[in-house]
């Protein structure tokens, strides 16, 4: 029988961070550099951001993008104790954000496809300004991020967030690109991966390999016929029937 482990949904990094000096520098940052959220049918009351890193460092750019030329912005410049958080962890990263929940504030509950470090992308946060009062649901369970330490969130999970304090909940918000550091990492913390797809196509599976062995068979090209025998022999192994000769 097949078992199939369930992928980490939140988890707490080893890693703490001054959260004086986080609000020091949260102070360095106007209220007049905070872009409003652009998909505004996501959530109840404000929610924005200032960019610290960003499609070729531009201040007016939030939208999500899964490549471009990423460069830090001026926000960021003069935040020194931003820049030391993210410089602990030894990866790429793209978009880097402050992400501002107002007081009573709402994120409906939603899922961001491809946003699980096996995914390639792992979400982090450290939360800057925050209350017990602020709180996430993250597949139906309720957790506060606790102010100076680092958070992953599997945002392919489904997940929103709600600030019942009387104060915007303020998080330094860092995509980075998943590499064997940050993957162990996070696997020293307990973290469990998402299972790879068993036929290497997250589109296959047990209820559709074998028609599409047959339509592989039928085409009678060889690179076809070798992945049709590779498939054969992935089903045979996870069900126990006899490989193809």
């Amino acid at each position: 029988m097949n078992t199939v482990t369930a992928p980490t949904p939140y988890l707490k990094l080893p890693f703490s961070f001054d959260l004086a000096r986080l609000q020091e520098d949260l102070r360095r940052v106007a209220a007049s550099e905070c872009i409003g959220h652009f998909n505004t049918s996501a959530y109840e009351k404000g929610w924005s951001c200032a960019p610290l890193r960003s499609v070729d460092g531009r201040t007016d750019h939030i939208m999500p993008v899964e490549s471009g030329h990423f460069e830090d912005t001026s926000i960021l410049e003069r935040c020194p104790y931003f820049r030391h958080a993210i410089d602990q962890f030894h990866c790429d990263k793209t978009s880097i954000r402050l992400m501002s929940l107002e007081a009573g504030g709402v994120i409906h509950e939603h899922r961001d496809e491809g946003g699980a470090l096996e995914d390639g992308l792992t979400r982090l946060h450290i939360p800057v300004q925050t209350s017990p009062l602020a709180t996430f649901r993250i597949d139906g369970e309720e957790i506060h991020f606790s102010a100076g330490s680092a958070w992953y969130l599997n945002a392919s999970c489904l997940h929103g967030a709600e600030n019942r304090s009387p104060q915007a909940r303020i998080h330094l918000m860092i995509d980075c690109v998943t590499n064997p550091w940050l993957a162990q990492i996070f696997q020293a913390a307990g973290g469990v991966q998402r299972d790879p797809p068993p036929y290497g196509d997250p589109s296959i599976n047990d209820g559709n390999v074998l028609q599409i062995i047959a339509a592989l068979r039928a085409g009678s090209h060889a690179t076809s016929i070798q992945l049709a025998d590779r498939l054969q022999e992935t089903h045979a192994r996870r069900t126990g029937a006899a490989a193809r000769p």
